[in-house]
């Protein structure tokens, strides 16, 4: 029995290695192999396509498996380096190896190439014979010098005709964020938190704007800020920017009303928004130390849908706008009708009647006001953010936006594009230092195979719809361009399992399109860091990101590791305390609380928190960066900008809220209820921060370490 069971266990390790799925991962915590249980493993491949649903199907599934990847008679997805010739494999019975082939290649421009194939005088690279069949696999060398872009290649033999998106790609992304080159700087900021005498509570697109101006004024070349993806703000309700309820669209939350066009024709609109009750109501909202998303943005759309009926009431030149942009961007349509649909039922979208649920959506499902409204507010929000960062672009100063990893279960990407989704899988992370329980994120992660063979137009469509806007784009959760760590339903976290993704292919479309909108990409490489993902960014220009208090030696004579020339250094993370609250060790606590860290633990912490301090307290005194051994929060954090400003990063991102010696971070990861996530505003409004001398003066210094870094020009 113990063999058999062995056998068993043997054959499910085979069938997960040919879906992809790792086995085992290396526990970093107890620094062993942690071995996936015979459940997960199941579980994982079942929803990856294996029909099986216990071990007795294991031998079938796995011959199943075998055949079906001789069966796929080329890749659906190959690549092109830097204009080098594309190799690829056809995988043919034995009886067709010498049959004639057609073959032609379409360009992205709709030219046509054909393309000459002796079989007979390929190579044969592999043989192999299934389930009764013998096939062979021959390497076909198509010419190279093609163009960059997502070309079409089609092959026709033996009466059948395949085909695969060639990627034709520079080999490294782009590193002159809008044709800038050197050394940079900028500040970050939530969007929600920036603040100032004329917003509603959190901050908007005009909020955004003004930064961008300041930080121009100071030398800086960059504006960071969250995700600023469309969310779920009412029912259901989820304000978290890592949860979008789409990638593809925008916050209306973010529009500035009074800067809308059609206010000037809307009665109605201004009757609203001089009234008292909106003033009072506006006044609570900016008084208040909080974001309340739900108030805001319920105050909004009542201006907002005023505003919708007026353009819509009359035909009009923005009337006739609006119209062209719905009709270049044929999905907003369809978004549309889903959130007025979502607006109706009250309801996420797996508790609709069928019909509804599998994305047929009529007339009748929806209100039409509410259709209307969300076509109005996406290309108003179009129009706010495009000016924004064309007018920042002008002055010197580009946005730095983040991709978030994934997306709200019940929103429209997974609803649309449900068969490139997992549904009941989650994404998250195994146990770690920060995390001894592991990580469930949420979201279904996307389907490895079903997104090549979709040739990756989700994934181009979400970069793209960034890229527009910024000039560089962080790419959360880097890792999971190569592999995601799966959670099985009903299980913990880290009984999950990873599954590989093709990151090559991934990593063509980044630099590719990095290359068209002359944008830089950085990559978030914090955690469990496979060892193939940091050469890979290396090979093509995907910078990294250097947080400070992960690199601290505890060495007095060399305390910090500095960064690397392909980086983004910064001082946290929106997951971090403040550097004021990391220097004050309040971080701790929240891990005890978490139940994250014992009692013993936490004092061991504590102490190595203590040594990591006097290293680099003594690291600066010595380097002269410091006057005096003095351990004060504000000394330490200007020696370590100093540190940043005059290194070789890329990139030195300031954390605006460091600079008045926050404490309370923006999120905590781990909680959701318990703590106040994405609702915190910074202590001091835009039009006060501003104007404080030592914020001023912080900054101006790092602009000047930073020229100082970058040399002569």
């Amino acid at each position: 029995m113990t063999e058999k069971r062995g056998t068993d266990v043997r054959q499910l390790h085979q069938l997960a290695r040919l879906y992809g799925v790792q086995t085992a991962y290396d526990d970093i915590l107890s620094h062993r192999r942690r071995e996936a249980s015979p459940e997960a493993l199941l579980a994982v491949l079942r929803a990856l396509g294996a029909a099986m649903e216990n071990f007795r199907d294991v031998p079938a599934a796995l011959r199943e498996r075998r055949q079906a990847q001789w069966q796929r008679c080329c890749e659906p997805v190959v690549l092109a380096w830097d204009g080098g010739p594309v190799g690829l494999t056809l995988r043919l019975p034995a009886g067709l190896e010498s049959a004639p082939v057609a073959a032609h290649l379409q360009l992205e421009t709709g030219e046509v190439r054909r393309i000459g194939c002796d079989l007979t005088r390929s190579p044969t690279v592999q043989a192999a014979r299934e389930e009764g069949t013998r096939y062979v696999a021959k390497r076909l060398a198509l010419p190279g010098g093609l163009p960059w872009g997502y070309h079409q290649f089609t092959v026709e033999v033996g009466g059948k005709t395949f085909e695969s998106l060639v990627i034709a790609a520079p080999l490294r992304a782009c590193i002159s964020p809008g044709g800038q080159a050197g050394r940079s700087w900028g500040v970050f900021l939530p969007l929600y938190a920036l603040h100032s005498q004329r917003s509603w509570g959190g901050g908007d697109f005009t909020d955004l704007e003004a930064l961008t101006g300041w930080v121009a004024g100071l030398g800086g070349g960059l504006v960071g800020t969250l995700p600023l993806l469309g969310a779920f703000l009412d029912e259901p309700f989820d304000p978290s920017p890592y949860a979008p309820t789409s990638r593809l669209f925008w916050n209306e939350l973010y529009l500035d009303v009074p800067r809308i066009p059609e206010l000037e024709r809307c009665p109605a609109a201004q009757a609203l928004l001089t009234s008292s009750a909106l003033r009072e109501a506006r006044e609570a909202l900016r008084a208040s130390p909080w974001v309340d998303y739900r108030r805001e943005m319920a105050l909004k759309r009542r201006v907002l849908e005023e505003l919708a009926r007026c353009l819509f009431a009359e035909a009009s030149e923005r009337q006739a706008a609006l119209r062209r942009f719905v009709e270049a961007h044929p999905v907003l349509e369809d978004y549309a009708r889903f959130r007025a649909t979502c607006e109706r039922r009250r309801a996420p979208w797996p508790a609709w009647p069928e019909p509804q649920r599998e994305g047929v959506l009529a007339e009748g499902d929806y209100g039409e006001e509410a259709r209307r409204y969300h076509l109005y507010v996406q290309w108003l929000a179009h129009e706010q953010l495009s000016g924004l960062s064309e007018r920042a672009r002008d002055r010197g100063v580009g946005l730095y936006l983040d991709l978030p990893l994934g997306v709200h279960p019940n929103g429209y990407d997974v609803w649309r594009e449900r068969a490139l989704f997992v549904l009941g899988m989650c994404g998250g992370a195994p146990p770690d230092g920060f995390f001894i329980k592991g990580q469930n994120w949420g979201f279904p992660p996307l389907h490895p195979e079903r997104i090549r063979t979709q040739g990756y137009r989700y994934t181009i469509a979400c970069l793209r719809h960034h890229l527009a806007q910024a000039s560089v784009l962080r790419i959360d959760h880097l890792m999971g361009l190569h592999r995601l760590f799966w959670i099985p339903p009903g299980m913990p976290a880290h009984e999950g399992v990873y599954v590989r993704y093709r990151a090559e292919e991934f990593y063509a479309i980044l630099a590719l399109e990095s290359h068209r909108r002359e944008a830089l990409i950085v990559g978030e490489d914090l955690g469990t860091i496979p060892p193939s993902v940091r050469p890979a960014m290396a090979r093509h220009n995907i910078q990294r990101m250097y947080v400070l208090p992960f690199e601290l030696t505890g060495d007095p004579h060399a305390a910090l590791r500095p960064p690397a020339a392909d980086s983004l250094a910064a001082l946290n993370t929106h997951d971090m305390r403040p550097f004021a609250g990391f220097w004050q060790g309040l971080d701790i606590p929240d891990r005890i609380a978490l139940g994250l860290l014992g009692a013993a633990e936490a004092q061991g912490e504590r102490n190595g928190r203590e040594a990591l301090k006097e290293a680099l307290i003594s690291f600066f005194d010595r380097t002269g960066r410091l006057e005096g051994p003095c351990g004060e929060a504000r000394d330490v954090l200007g020696a370590c900008l100093a540190y940043l400003a005059g290194s070789a990063a890329r990139i030195v991102m300031v954390n605006l809220e460091d600079l008045w010696l926050e404490t309370d971070p923006q999120n905590t990861p781990g909680t959701r209820e318990e703590r106040p996530n994405w609702r915190r505003k910074a202590r001091y409004a835009f039009d006060a921060f501003c104007r404080l001398p030592h914020v001023v003066d912080t900054l101006r210094e790092v602009d000047r370490q930073r020229k100082l870094a970058a040399g002569p020009r």
